[in-house]
Order: structure tokens, then sequence, then C-alpha cells
């Protein structure tokens, strides 16, 4: 089952920069976005795409904002909407389609740079996610795809030293991921690849995607359930269209 991820940073823009074309290219089973940036009422201009079906969760709290949506070519057996906590509900962050072998989860997090209202929301988001994750793994295992806005080590960006007190590679925002490796969930990119340089998202300033200064915040984890099914994951910086690229898992089932 070939899986993708992408933020593409207004599903709109993306579109008139190639993202039809890469869709139907792909491949995949199943291709999750973030950062759509539309509305309930736009969401219909992208309905009708040929072999996929798509489910989509647009922010409530404000007009091009945030947003998520999954396209699919094999029905899953239930498809549902936010975390469970009131606090977390109202910015379209996550989307969870169930399927026989795994809970899938599609999930934009917050971005902490704004305030400390903001990295404080994040940081319950986290902490919320793997709550819900968890009592849901009691019954199958977990895949979790997206946008989690933060870089785990130093070798997942380029300019570690600098960005120490910077939101994105915070320690707490890191320890937070640590935590979660911990609770047994596994970084499937770094199943493969051990060496830095490998990023998947570039500011649009000072050229940065072309001097490959970037950062690795866009992941796949499986729960440890699935380690033997992992057959390869990757990253495509070579994807235009977003300053995020698409990232990509293949389980064996």
């Amino acid at each position: 089952m070939k899986l993708y991820s992408w933020n593409v940073n207004g599903l709109r823009a993306a579109a008139n920069k190639g993202f039809h074309d890469w869709l139907a290219g792909c491949s995949a089973d199943v291709v999750a976005l973030q950062e759509t940036k539309l509305q309930n009422h736009h969401e219909a201009d992208f309905a009708g795409i040929p072999d996929y079906t798509s489910v989509w969760s647009s922010a409530t709290v404000k007009k091009g904002y945030s947003g998520v949506a999954c396209f699919y070519k094999k029905p899953p057996l239930n498809v549902s909407f936010e975390l469970p906590d009131e606090l977390f509900q109202g910015e379209g962050r996550l989307i969870h389609m169930e399927y026989p072998d795994f809970h899938f989860f599609n999930v934009y997090f917050p971005n902490g740079q704004m305030s400390q209202d903001r990295l404080d929301y994040k940081m319950g988001y986290y902490r919320a996610f793997l709550e819900y994750a968890q009592k849901l793994r009691q019954e199958k295992p977990i895949v979790v795809c997206g946008d989690f806005n933060t870089a785990h080590k130093e070798i997942d960006l380029k300019n570690p030293k600098e960005n120490e007190k910077t939101s994105g590679f915070l320690p707490s925002e890191r320890a937070w991921i640590d935590s979660f490796i911990n609770a047994g969930y596994l970084d499937t990119f770094r199943m493969f690849t051990a060496e830095g340089g490998h990023y998947s998202w570039w500011t649009y300033r000072f050229d940065a995607r072309a001097r490959n200064v970037g950062w690795r915040i866009d992941y796949f984890f499986v729960s440890e359930e699935l380690k033997d099914k992992v057959e390869r994951a990757w990253i495509e910086p070579d994807v235009m269209g977003s300053d995020h690229c698409p990232v990509g898992l293949e389980l064996r089932l």
C-alpha cells in the first residue's frame, strides 16, 4: 500500500503548480494533504479527480486557514475528523481513516512560532493526539503522517545551532517527539536513511531550497507492530508546488 503526505500550503496555489499532474503520476493508494486553506464550498473543485475519492476537514475558526484532506482509492471502513477534545477542534487539523489493518491519521500539527499561547496550544495538541492514538492502538496498529512542525534531531535541519530558540526546534518540542518514539512509534524515514541533508520544508526566502537549507518536519510514523510491514520510506525534494515536498511510505500488507 503506497501512501503519501504533502503540506501543499494552499491547494489552489499548488493546483496551478502541477499538483494534478503529480497526483496522476504518483500511483498512491492514499494521499494526505495538509494546509489546504480551503473552505467547504471550495472542496468540490477538487472532488472529481479521476480514480480518487476525497474527504476534507476545513477550518471553521477563520477563512483560508489550515485544513486537511485525503484522496484515496481504497475506501476506508470509517472516517472521522478532529481530536475528541473540543479544545482542539475547529482548525481542520486531523482526518482519521480506519482500514482493516491499521488506523490512518493525517495531521497538520499546530505551529508554535506566533506566540507563547500558540506554543502551549501546540504542546497540548501533541499530548492529546498521543493519548488518542494510544487508545485506538489497542484495537489495531497506527500510521500517522503529516506536518509535525518540529525537526527532531540536529541532522533534521540545516542550521540547528541558530534555531535552538525557535519554535520547531525547541527542547520541549523535540522532547515530545522523543516521548512519541518511546511510546512505540517509528520514524519510518530513519529506518532507511541515517544521514542528514534530507529535508521536507524550505523557507521561500534566501533561495533556501536551491541551497538545500531546510528542515525535515514532515513525517510518516508507524506503531511498532507494523515495523516488519514497512517496505520503504522516502522524501521527494524535487517535487515543487509548495514550500514543502511530498514524503512517502510503502507498506507490505
